[in-house]
């Protein structure tokens, strides 16, 4: 059992309600990418795949994602309250190839403190908006 104190991501909405500490993140696949920031530093970022914690919440990909679950998205929230939406397909690698990462880890060290503790890396995107930064919850809805 994870002790809240511990808690770094919350996934809710999903078949199983995720309360995620570091030590728990640490045993999902770990992902590494290259990736230019909004300052133009290229970096190599470590974290895990946000469609991999996404499963383990029972988040259904490939042929099961189709129908009325077209229409689930994913809010990401970050501790000041900034929110940006991702539909689902975004990270079934069934309908794109691009990755969004979930990083903490930037160079081999930790992420920088402006970035907070877990930060969204999504390289193929040509603006930084959705690389939001400080991330705390994860919150699959159904428009």
């Amino acid at each position: 059992m994870v002790s809240k104190s511990d808690v770094v991501l919350i996934v809710d909405g999903v078949e199983q309600d995720l309360r995620l500490s570091f030590s728990v993140l640490a045993r999902f696949p770990r992902q590494n990418l290259r990736a230019t920031d909004e300052l133009g530093k290229e970096s190599l970022f470590e974290g895990v795949l946000v469609a991999e914690i996404l499963k383990a919440a029972g988040v259904k990909f490939g042929k099961e994602l189709r129908g009325k679950r077209l229409a689930d998205y994913l809010l990401v929230e970050t501790a000041d309250g900034y929110r940006v939406v991702f539909a689902l397909p975004e990270f079934d690698p069934s309908f794109k190839q691009s990755l969004v990462l979930l990083a903490d880890s930037r160079d081999g060290g930790p992420l920088a403190e402006s970035d907070g503790q877990l930060r969204l890396i999504i390289p193929s995107e040509k603006r930084y908006a959705r690389w939001v930064r400080h991330l705390v919850a994860l919150h699959v809805e159904h428009a």
